[in-house]
């Protein structure tokens, strides 16, 4: 019984990301909120010397399914593949949305991870959910924008007197 119940969940969610595609990514964050993200994002980086990625993506590549990885191994993978472990500070995060499972990750690099408690993340990811779970997916993101600059801002505050490089892209990217 119990591995019948294993099969139709991994059918089930099989099906899931099959289903979704690109274009249910572009109609979750249209241009317009794309736009809006990315402004988010560089008010934010001036207040820190952190840098901030937002990577939404439909449903995982089928060799991910094939493998049966979670949504945090692909938000790993995807803070390589974006080079947000690339920063001056290691201070660099990723805020992942699958909107398949509508599952949400935050992977920072060492710089900031080191300083943020694992309930500190849980805490932060916990309303996201509810906000992803209801179709509100611009109030999600931006309240984990939010919540990821404070902690860039408590721990990594811009230099008195020091230019603060934009290392990385604002764009959100949408795969």
């Amino acid at each position: 019984m119990a591995q019948s119940t294993n099969w139709t969940r991994t059918l089930g969610r099989l099906l899931r990301h099959l289903w979704l595609d690109e274009t249910h990514t572009r109609k979750a964050i249209p241009p317009e909120l794309m736009q809006r993200l990315a402004r988010r994002v560089a008010a934010s980086e001036a207040r820190h010397n952190g840098e901030i990625r937002i990577y939404v993506e439909s449903s995982l590549p089928v060799s991910y399914l094939w493998r049966n990885a979670s949504a945090r191994v692909r938000a790993v993978a995807m803070f390589g593949k974006l080079r947000v472990w690339d920063t001056e500070h290691n201070n660099g995060v990723l805020i992942y949305l699958l909107l398949a499972e509508r599952a949400i990750e935050i992977v920072a690099d060492r710089g900031l991870n080191s300083r943020v408690s694992s309930g500190e993340w849980k805490a932060i990811v916990a309303p996201m959910s509810q906000a992803f779970a209801q179709g509100r997916f611009e109030d999600g993101l931006t309240q984990a924008l939010e919540e990821v600059s404070a902690l860039l801002v408590a721990h990594f505050p811009p230099a008195p007197g020091q230019a603060n490089v934009d290392e990385l892209p604002n764009e959100p990217v949408l795969g």
